[in-house]
């Protein structure tokens, strides 16, 4: 890689960006990381080594500050979100717009998540996915298979349909020749915990560390011009229960998460 890579994380101070913030370098000291997200946004970070310089700004209010931002990057990594629909599908035209107004425009990864295919798995409802999320694995006759990664969205509400247009963004992009992907993002905490009170959160829990390994096998991929532009991938530690396929991700970009959310069972 080169002496520098610059990163923008939109909606850098949450949870996946403040994982990306401590282990990218960790993976690699060519990143050179910056966030921006609004004046006085919670910073959640746990790590003392949490890199990168912060810019605060409304960049919905103000997209002619968000623009030189943007110029001169290798890689954008868009995590912000706000709440309405439209307002969050605006939001997004906007990122994706102003990527697409550079004269090279970068990289981009844009947030979906897990929740933009609710409508193949339910752990609230009786069957395998019920008794996934009761851990009572014994009376599983036939496992699910895993769903897959190239599946498209199955949005059963407006924050799934906010995850959908992210994907037909990253489509459109491909489309166009650029190099974008969609990181249908697991569960991810600020403190690593897979056990929280989400029903089946161990099934689709992802340490910051293999979110961090997931952007930097796609950017890796993109500097050797062999990523598959347009793909989403599930985001998802090794978990033994995990009900997502990340074989694909394996396999095209070369993700290797390393976490197990079993071992803190």
């Amino acid at each position: 890689m080169s002496s520098h890579y610059k990163v923008l994380l939109v909606g850098g101070q949450g949870s996946i960006g403040a994982g990306l913030r401590t282990y990218l370098p960790r993976l690699d000291k060519s990143y050179r990381v910056i966030s921006v997200d609004l004046p006085g946004a919670e910073d959640k970070a746990v790590a003392g080594d949490a890199a990168g310089e912060l810019v605060e700004l409304d960049f919905v209010a103000s997209p002619a500050k968000f623009a030189p931002l943007v110029a001169d990057c290798d890689l954008v990594v868009y995590l912000a979100r706000c709440h309405e629909l439209e307002a969050m599908r605006r939001m997004t035209d906007l990122v994706y717009e102003t990527v697409l107004a550079q004269d090279k425009p970068p990289m981009i990864i844009g947030s979906s998540s897990v929740h933009a295919v609710d409508g193949l798995y339910n752990f609230h409802e009786k069957g395998p996915y019920w008794s996934i999320a009761e851990r009572h694995f014994e009376e599983i006759e036939e496992w699910p298979e895993r769903i897959p990664a190239a599946i498209p969205a199955h949005a059963i509400n407006d924050y799934g349909r906010e995850k959908a247009h992210v994907e037909e963004w990253g489509k459109r992009l491909a489309a166009a020749g650029h190099s974008a992907i969609a990181a249908r993002w697991g569960g991810i905490n600020a403190h690593n915990d897979p056990l929280l009170s989400e029903r089946g959160y161990f099934a689709v829990w992802c340490h910051q560390e293999d979110s961090a390994r997931l952007v930097h096998a796609c950017f890796q991929s993109h500097c050797r011009g062999e990523l598959p532009s347009g793909a989403h991938y599930f985001v998802i530690s090794d978990n033994t229960y995990n009900i997502f396929d990340i074989d694909t991700p394996r396999r095209e970009v070369g993700y290797e998460p390393i976490h197990n959310a079993e071992t803190y069972y």
